[in-house]
């Protein structure tokens, strides 16, 4: 059946079978707005869209695995203030011809990846559109801690990585070229695999600066750099290059540096801790800030790209 034919709102009953509630969710789906509880007094927003042929392409991937990439970039963004996802909104556009069932799978996958973090979908909008696009607000709490921001960094802190990067960017890359295989870079790219936890542990750790690493690793940390009008160094011997990656990357003609240190939607978080903490195994320090500005790869800059911008 086509939403043409199912209508605004057997649509709308379709996907919020689909959906679970999460213990935040006091008043979900059905209503004119819905109420999430925020026990820590403030809510920490942000908000993302995804657009069809440009953030995802349904030859590539299940209506499931565009649900879990469009929960995934938001609820990332909240763990990268240090908070706990609690909610999402969600917007979305579609063709009037689309099948329903595409429509019900994606919201199974918004719902199941909120549901890693005990968050849950709890309402949003619909409207026909040539275009498909999806666009998702996530709600977060801080649970008392004061949020982590990118303005934070100190000369003489340590640079720490949580969750892995290249494997998004590599999958990508594969897909691009008419691969399906290896399959642990492509189902990288159609689910990441985002440490949620380590965001509020790092606010716990006394991390001075956050952020989540969408658009690649250089890049992200240089709105670091810049916010905190500093000067950040990586090593790049921090980085090993998995065995897949490297037959994948050989295969293809690629540095596969350029997926680890420039590709984008894995989702890790990079943070910046003050000299002489300890960490626990959930990061790993793959460089220091100093005195000066931009981002350096030993000390040197970088000449393989910096990462993912929409407009060039």
């Amino acid at each position: 059946m086509s939403i043409a034919e199912a209508g605004e709102f057997g649509l709308i009953a379709r996907i919020t079978a689909r959906l679970e509630s999460g213990p935040a969710s006091l008043l979900g789906p059905g209503d004119d707005a819905a109420v999430v509880a925020s026990p820590d007094g403030r809510t920490v927003a942000s908000t993302d869209v995804l657009v069809e042929g440009r953030h995802f392409r349904r030859d590539w991937c299940s209506a499931a695995d565009v649900g879990h990439r469009a929960a995934a970039a938001n609820l990332a963004d909240i763990a990268a203030m240090g908070a706990r996802p609690t909610a999402l909104l969600v917007a979305l556009c579609v063709p009037p011809d689309l099948d329903t069932t595409w429509a019900e799978d994606l919201a199974g996958g918004l719902s199941a990846e909120a549901a890693r973090v005990g968050a849950s979908v709890v309402g949003g909008d619909m409207s026909s559109s040539p275009t498909l696009t999806i666009a998702v607000t996530a709600l977060g709490d801080l649970g008392g801690q004061a949020p982590v921001v990118r303005s934070g960094a100190q000369p003489g802190d340590v640079v720490a990585l949580a969750g892995r990067t290249g494997y998004g960017a590599a999958g990508y890359t594969v897909l691009s070229r008419g691969f399906r295989t290896p399959k642990v870079l492509v189902e990288a790219y159609r689910r990441p695999e985002v440490p949620y936890a380590a965001g509020p542990e790092a606010a716990l750790l006394g991390a001075t600066s956050l952020i989540d690493i969408s658009d690649g690793l250089l890049q992200d940390l240089g709105h670091v750099a810049t916010a905190s009008v500093v000067g950040i160094d990586i090593n790049r011997d921090a980085f090993e290059v998995p065995g897949q990656m490297r037959d994948a990357a050989s295969a293809l003609g690629v540095d596969p540096y350029v997926w680890l240190l420039a590709g984008g939607d894995d989702h890790a978080l990079a943070a910046t801790f003050p000299p002489g903490v300890t960490l626990p195994d959930t990061w790993r320090i793959i460089g220091s800030v100093h005195e000066g500005t931009g981002v350096t790869v030993d000390r040197k800059p970088w000449q393989g790209g910096m990462g993912w911008d929409h407009f060039r």
